[in-house]
């Protein structure tokens, strides 16, 4: 426990103290993001190499504190593959199938290091105790999963200290899960990383000073991906460390990329094309701003975190409880309403379609209610 300690605080320290000299460095190198559309929260030019903070804070503390195997390197091999892909991104900007591509290499490399969901544990009283994937399953579930995961986080980083917050709370859910497994390896991991989130998030918390970029979302979503298939054997609660846990500390933004597949699916856009039909645009539009946002996105996943810890201890009904609390929530967010400066009511069921370039402008009352036009009477309802 010292060390998991003594791991978290150092990656902690290295994260704050490399986060500065990112700020300093990202202008010089052209990585700055401008805000040249309306999906964009901020209103100036942004530093967005915060990658390099959390990509140093975590790897640094990983290569000094941790014994050498061949899994541990190849965590190591690909993750930093990885974070060059984000840094390109960074800088000069990469077509979305390159960037898959990236990701497919990624996710091979694991395979090839024996890093891989190659079990499935039977939850049925009969039948055999696991499921063997065949070698080429093996590895599409693998590549999908690391990808999925990846990219979810990606698409969640869109609020100040959002991602970097979120990841946190999923390393931390993840470590103390392993921890109470006996999986060492992934608990000091996930707790490097924590801490080089949590190091991050004291420059990128609203009112952001940085951003962490492609190279920092990237980075920590193939982390949370990867790092929970160390040590795979075949024991029936394998695929519940591997998979189930990080599914439940990952809800909020697997849910998110979901469901933004389906948006753009249903509407014939391009999958990769971005657009303001996220959960954090939708609490965004009810008036409330990227702090409230943000700590009630925290919440969400905190009870997916606990969630995903009563999970691993086979208390099915708390979990349960605690899943049905959070897709309330979440499902309260989904469809509320919102009035733009021309007061036409744009409802979450329409995805946003009608959402204006301009930003949006809610209406108020002095007690600080919303109030929303309707259409059919011509007049205002609260």
């Amino acid at each position: 426990m010292n060390q998991l300690m003594l791991m978290f605080m150092a990656a902690f320290a290295v994260s704050v103290v490399c986060t500065p000299l990112a700020i300093k460095i990202a202008p010089k190198i052209g990585a700055v993001d401008i805000p040249k559309d309306a999906r964009r929260m901020h209103t100036k030019p942004m530093p967005r190499f915060g990658g390099m903070a959390i990509f140093l804070g975590t790897m640094s503390i990983v290569t000094i504190f941790l014994p050498k195997d061949s899994q541990l390197w190849g965590v190591i091999l690909s993750a930093t593959l990885m974070y060059v892909v984000g840094v390109v991104d960074d800088l000069k900007g990469i077509r979305a199938k390159v960037k898959l591509f990236g990701q497919i290499a990624c996710a091979t490399i694991l395979y090839l290091f024996s890093i891989r969901i190659s079990v499935m544990g039977n939850p049925l009283p009969w039948g055999p105790e696991v499921f063997h994937f065949p070698l080429l399953v093996s590895y599409l579930v693998t590549v999908v999963w690391i990808v999925g995961v990846t990219n979810a986080v990606n698409l969640i980083d869109g609020l100040d200290g959002l991602a970097a917050g979120v990841c946190a709370i999923a390393s931390l859910s993840i470590a103390y899960t392993a921890h109470l497994h006996d999986r060492m390896t992934t608990c000091s991991i996930m707790s490097a990383l924590a801490g080089a989130c949590l190091g991050f998030l004291v420059f990128n918390f609203n009112p952001a000073k940085i951003f962490m970029g492609d190279s920092g979302s990237l980075f920590l979503g193939y982390m949370l991906a990867s790092v929970s298939l160390l040590g795979d054997t075949p024991l029936k609660s394998t695929t519940i460390l591997a998979t189930m846990v990080p599914i439940c500390v990952l809800a909020l933004p697997l849910f998110d990329t979901t469901f933004a597949i389906l948006r753009r699916l249903v509407t014939h856009r391009p999958i990769m094309e971005a657009d303001r039909g996220h959960l954090h645009h939708r609490i965004m539009a009810i008036g409330w701003g990227q702090r409230r946002t943000v700590l009630i996105l925290y919440c969400i996943s905190g009870v997916m975190g606990v969630a995903a810890i009563l999970f691993s201890l086979d208390m099915i009904v708390e979990t349960l409880i605690l899943m049905v609390i959070a897709g309330t929530l979440i499902f309260v967010f989904l469809d509320n309403e919102i009035v733009d400066k021309s007061e036409n009511v744009t409802k979450g069921r329409k995805l946003l379609q009608e959402w204006p370039k301009n930003k949006n402008e809610i209406v108020k009352r002095k007690d600080a209610s919303i109030v929303v036009k309707d259409d059919k009477k011509g007049k205002r309802k609260k």
